[in-house]
């Protein structure tokens, strides 16, 4: 059984679509961001960091893994699903996943913290992370031309890269134009599993706590 802490975040929805993937066993510890629950005791011991997701796999001696891609590779590697074992194969996934965590992640969550949550308006800056999101955007769209998946075979790299793409209006940057990414984007979000872990766990209702939400920040959207 997995021990899933998570949010209602593009990172969280990874690890809750991957584990629907892989039909895994698991169980769901919603975290509250707005009341900094990530950063209690009890959870910086899971995670030092103190950010969602993370997991504990209770069949392996309560074995904890943060970081989102960090638990995408070793639920891939634990049940030998969603990343090729060959050299090349692997290092193709890793590479796009890479490209997420390093790139569309913390690019598309600034543009989220600019846009959507900062105090100031600062126009620059949100133009900034705007731009340099579509720009990756585009990345994907050239890549996606002449593949029906990132790595070829559906794999993590596109589970990672989903959550965030799938949210891209609430980042403000248009997919218009980019008809392959916007394929992709279609396909990889009628798949069941992507469907159930979308939705898991329940997001949260910013127009009950509007400020809790404010404060939690860049905690829930990166």
């Amino acid at each position: 059984m997995i021990k899933l802490y998570t949010a209602a975040t593009p990172n969280g929805k990874k690890a809750s679509i991957m584990l629907e993937e892989l039909e895994l066993p698991y169980s769901v510890h919603a975290i509250n961001l707005g009341n900094n629950e990530q950063k209690e005791p009890w959870f910086l011991k899971i995670n030092p960091n103190g950010r969602i997701p993370a997991i504990e796999d209770q069949d392996n001696d309560n074995f904890a893994v943060f970081e989102s891609g960090a638990i995408l590779i070793y639920l891939a590697e634990k049940t030998g699903r969603l990343m090729p074992t060959d050299v090349k194969g692997r290092s193709v996934v890793m590479q796009w996943l890479m490209f997420q965590m390093g790139g569309v992640g913390p690019m598309q969550g600034q543009a989220n913290v600019f846009y959507r949550y900062a105090p100031e308006k600062i126009p620059y800056a949100i133009g900034r992370y705007q731009r340099e999101s579509h720009r990756l955007f585009t990345v994907l769209d050239t890549r996606l031309q002449n593949h029906e998946f990132l790595a070829g075979d559906y794999s993590i790299a596109d589970i990672a890269t989903w959550p965030w793409v799938s949210r891209h209006e609430w980042s403000g940057v248009s997919l218009e134009g980019l008809s392959n990414l916007q394929r992709w984007l279609k396909t990889v979000g009628e798949r069941p599993a992507v469907i159930r872990g979308d939705k898991i766990p329940v997001p949260i209702d910013e127009t009950k706590e509007p400020e809790k939400v404010k404060k939690a920040g860049s905690d829930m959207l990166v």
